[in-house]
């Protein structure tokens, strides 16, 4: 049987931490659909298609590529899930203060839908102060992001932030 595992989130953008995740997901699921999370009532730097994009540009050179999928979506994660026939959703876990909060969206997915269950990752150790509120501030801020994103996903935010000035 194969294993299918989606990894949801804002990705608003995609750091190298995401990316880590991803890649240990792909060692454990034979196919992994990041689910990108449009919500109309959350403000985000990047639109749905804008997000779409830099994800599927990071991913042009990873061997791995070939089953993982991007797929934006709306409503409730587990019926995503269930719809698409996923048995996992993987949530990256950087520090205790995420586990709190993805332990009880864990139990409230499981209430939902008790097929489906949650995987916590950790991140390479390097990358579990990386999140992607904090480089939206520092590219707000025209900081270097070269630790963080890729090059491309660096250049569309300091593009977004560019007339910061003028708003």
């Amino acid at each position: 049987m194969e294993t299918l595992a989606l990894y949801p989130g804002s990705f608003d953008p995609i750091t190298y931490g995401h990316l880590d995740i991803l890649e240990r997901a792909t060692e454990l699921f034979d196919e992994v659909i990041i689910t990108i999370a449009v919500n109309n009532k959350k403000e985000t730097v990047f639109s749905g298609d804008e997000r779409e994009a830099l994800i599927k540009e990071c991913l042009t050179d990873k061997p791995w590529a070939e089953r993982v999928e991007i797929q934006q979506f709306t409503g409730l994660l587990v019926d995503f899930a269930k719809e698409r026939d996923a048995q996992t959703l993987v949530r990256g876990v950087r520090q205790v203060s995420d586990f709190e909060y993805e332990f009880r969206m864990a139990l409230t997915n499981r209430r939902l839908a008790p097929e489906v269950d949650t995987v916590f990752l950790m991140p390479n150790e390097q990358l579990t102060f990386i999140s992607a509120s904090l480089v939206r501030e520092i590219a707000y801020w025209d900081g270097d992001l070269s630790s963080f994103v890729p090059n491309h996903v660096a250049q569309a935010l300091h593009e977004k932030f560019k007339d910061k000035e003028e708003k």
